[in-house]
């Protein structure tokens, strides 16, 4: 199926075709009829299946079809989402989806001087994106007025629940007019998102594109037992393999994202540290170098993860294992993305085994195990030093750093 069949106007047509999209993903296919028809609905998809353009192109068209040419244009589309990058992420994709239509956006978050939001606010947007803190500070200030939102969207709900966003959530619900089109985007569905689905959401249709719990099939998945102490020794053996040219690596904490890095940075591994306590300018500069593969390594936390959209991403290396399975699945989907080949690698430590069970009786699938390394689980005091596990290797035992990560082509399926 081609776009076109979708019935998309000509002015988006010709922008996604810039874009190279010619065929639409099965999100997109389901949702954007749907979207077009003025229905409710409610999306769960995975990450990294092409939600964004399934309600951006939709949006786009209908506001077309009522262009308002008033001298300061009212906010007639409202996107909700939980963090800076993806909502940057999203503001982008709107500009380029609909660079054709005439229609205007912008986009606000928190961390940087509101200023150039306010500015751009004042002189009229068609579509904001936005966070929901700097959005209700806004909105409290007076820049802001949703009573003309026609279309709502809230993106990656369920990230929203874990961030502790749900009150903020519901207070922009209570400022929205009740009559207009609500679209809702989960990559899960836990029955707290249900609920909260409930509240948004008139006579919706559903749509699910995948099982709330599956991962991408085309990730490659394994997993190395390691003690803790020696997890910063497995990163810099593993990185010793070239072909392993840009990896998202994932740490539950701030602070151990940053001594990855200085880890990292020693052995001359170019890497960069993204979360909360980052500034804006310094997120967006750590995600561009490792877009342009001047960065390595990039490091982040599972919430300042959240939008990072990289083209080409192969390998995911989970430091820690999440202690939420759900955060597994949508780690592993920064890889492996529109149809790109993935792969996917967990250190697990002792006190780490529970989480592992979790997330496999999730996924409903055992994660291959890599046995055949420098650093295997000795017992449940992760405490051995890089030297002594040196001094106890045999010569040559385990091979070359290049044999560490199993040639997909011969792993067991």
């Amino acid at each position: 199926m081609q776009f076109e069949s979708l019935n998309i106007i000509e002015p988006i047509l010709k922008s996604l075709k810039e874009e190279g999209y010619t065929i639409p993903t099965p999100i997109q296919v389901q949702a954007i009829p749907i979207v077009l028809q003025g229905t409710d609905l409610i999306g769960c998809a995975q990450t990294g299946t092409g939600k964004t353009a399934a309600f951006a192109v939709p949006i786009l068209q209908l506001l077309s079809k009522n262009k308002s040419f008033d001298r300061k244009k009212k906010i007639r589309s409202l996107i909700v989402t939980p963090t800076r990058e993806l909502a940057i992420q999203i503001e982008e994709s709107f500009k380029a989806y609909g660079r054709y239509t005439g229609l205007t956006c912008t986009v606000v978050f928190g961390g940087v001087n509101q200023n150039p939001q306010t500015n751009a606010l004042r002189n009229g947007v068609d579509i904001l994106i936005a966070t929901p803190g700097r959005l209700l500070d806004l909105m409290n200030q007076g820049f802001i007025s949703l009573k003309n939102i026609e279309i709502f969207v809230l993106d990656e709900a369920d990230r929203m629940l874990d961030m502790g966003f749900i009150h903020d959530v519901r207070r922009l619900i209570a400022a929205l007019p009740q009559k207009r089109q609500s679209l809702f985007f989960s990559a899960t569905m836990p029955p707290e998102i249900v609920r909260l689905a409930g509240s948004i959401v008139y006579k919706p249709v559903k749509v699910e594109v995948t099982p709330s719990a599956s991962t991408v099939d085309i990730v490659d998945q394994f997993v190395y037992f390691i003690d803790r102490g020696n997890k910063n020794s497995l990163l810099l053996e593993l990185l010793k393999d070239e072909k392993i040219k840009t990896a998202l690596v994932f740490t539950r904490t701030k602070y151990g994202a940053d001594k990855v890095v200085r880890v990292l940075k020693k052995k001359n591994i170019s890497a960069e540290a993204i979360h909360g306590n980052k500034a804006q300018n310094a997120r967006q500069k750590a995600l561009s170098d490792f877009k342009a593969q001047t960065t390595r390594v990039l490091v982040a936390t599972d919430i300042a993860a959240r939008g990072i959209d990289v083209d080409d991403l192969e390998y995911v290396i989970n430091f820690e294992i999440p202690n939420i399975s759900e955060t597994y699945v949508h780690r592993i989907g920064r890889t492996g993305r529109a149809g790109a080949k993935g792969t996917a690698i967990s250190f697990c430590d002792a006190e780490e085994k529970e989480y592992l069970k979790d997330i496999e009786k999730l996924i409903t699938k055992k994660i291959q195990v890599v046995d055949d390394h420098p650093f295997p689980l000795i017992d449940n005091n992760p405490v051995k030093t890089i030297k002594q596990q040196f001094n106890n290797r045999i010569p040559n035992r385990f091979g070359s750093s290049r044999n560490l990560i199993p040639d997909r082509r011969n792993q067991r399926r």
